[in-house]
């Protein structure tokens, strides 16, 4: 990837016209592609320069695509038609015109219409000189450039995913079932429907929400291949207990050394999530030193009442809704702070209740 420099690609494009090859050149605004192919053509006086895109006439299109096959176009100029469906074994440079406007997905299936024979391909993402990049931008053109081996799909898709997040794969706006209900929603449903016919009941539990103002996530500087990052991102999905945590902070420890803050954060914030959840919270908002573990009801007052004993910096307090604070000592990491009351909640009931009875905050007691 590079800024844009006349001088660069001109002399790309005479070395592959050079060796008998041709040129793919995408500019996907239909508005001035003609303009381009002229630029092109002024700077290459002697190659055959023509241009295409989607609002040509069908036969239009035949009649260049088949002077391209024949050899008769040295350098094409042209928008995402070419993205699938090309097979052109003599185009092997292939140069894009603003590439970070481009998703990382669509950017390695048009890389792919090069490097289709034996020859040495090469493929130049080029964005306008003096534009800042966003961050998302600068992430898929580094991508692109780190996965150019053969096979790279997958490890592109994952990183794709990674940079623009999970989305609405996981969101309401779905085909089908999932359109109506959500992903989570229809997971659940689907989840009580096998129950169901294995004749079981499946145990409600409503996920609490987590309110935390800093990051928490695994850096590419910690893992860089993010194949890696998703892997550790699923097992961490999957923390429930404290013997969880320990078995996953042991494992990055071993595989990729001792994690940063915000990993290990992120492992705590995982554990806090499931505890809470188990024991019923609405959600738990982090404000600045304070940690609030939002009750329905004032919760399971023995329980609590054995949590206060051994905890301080705990207290009751009221308002629209009824809550837990915690008071942070100076130097205290807060979501392993809150993990550890939620804990030391679940211990404290397990000596109130043993039986079981009773558990989760679901009113007075």
């Amino acid at each position: 990837m590079l800024a844009h420099d006349d001088v660069v690609i001109g002399e790309a494009m005479r070395r592959e016209l050079s060796r008998g090859g041709q040129v793919l050149y995408l500019y996907n605004k239909i508005d001035d592609i003609d303009l381009v192919a002229a630029r092109v053509k002024r700077a290459l006086p002697e190659a055959r320069v023509a241009y295409a895109h989607g609002r040509m006439d069908k036969d239009e299109l035949e009649d260049i695509w088949q002077s391209l096959v024949r050899g008769e176009i040295d350098v094409l100029v042209c928008t995402t038609i070419i993205e699938t469906g090309v097979d052109l074994p003599n185009a092997n440079t292939l140069i894009i015109e603003n590439a970070d406007r481009m998703g990382l997905s669509q950017l390695h299936q048009i890389r792919g219409r090069v490097g289709r024979s034996s020859r040495h391909a090469y493929a130049y993402f080029t964005f306008r000189p003096g534009k800042a990049l966003s961050e998302i931008a600068i992430k898929r053109l580094s991508a692109i450039r780190e996965y150019a081996e053969f096979g790279a799909g997958f490890k592109i898709a994952l990183r794709d995913l990674e940079i623009r997040g999970a989305g609405n794969l996981l969101g309401a706006e779905q085909h089908g079932h999932i359109d109506q209900v959500g992903y989570d929603l229809y997971i659940r449903l689907l989840n009580e429907a096998i129950l169901e016919e294995q004749g079981k009941v499946a145990k409600e539990i409503s996920e609490a929400k987590i309110d935390y103002p800093d990051s928490a996530n695994i850096p590419s500087s910690y893992i860089p291949l993010s194949a890696h990052r998703m892997e550790m991102y699923k097992k961490i999905s999957l923390i429930l207990t404290e013997d969880d945590l320990s078995d996953v902070l042991s494992e990055f420890r071993e595989r990729f050394g001792e994690p940063p803050k915000e990993t290990r954060r992120l492992l705590w914030l995982s554990l806090l999530r499931a505890a809470a959840s188990r024991i019923g919270l609405l959600r738990v908002e982090f404000r600045s030193g304070d940690v609030r573990f939002v009750t329905q009801g004032v919760g399971d007052l023995a329980v609590w009442a054995l949590v206060f004993s051994e905890r301080s910096g705990l207290r009751f307090g009221g308002g629209r809704d009824v809550g837990v604070f915690l008071r942070l000592k100076g130097g205290e990491d807060a979501a392993e702070s809150a993990a550890r009351v939620l804990l030391l909640y679940e211990e404290k009931q397990k000596e109130v209740r043993p039986d079981g009875a009773g558990t989760g905050d679901n009113g007075d007691k």
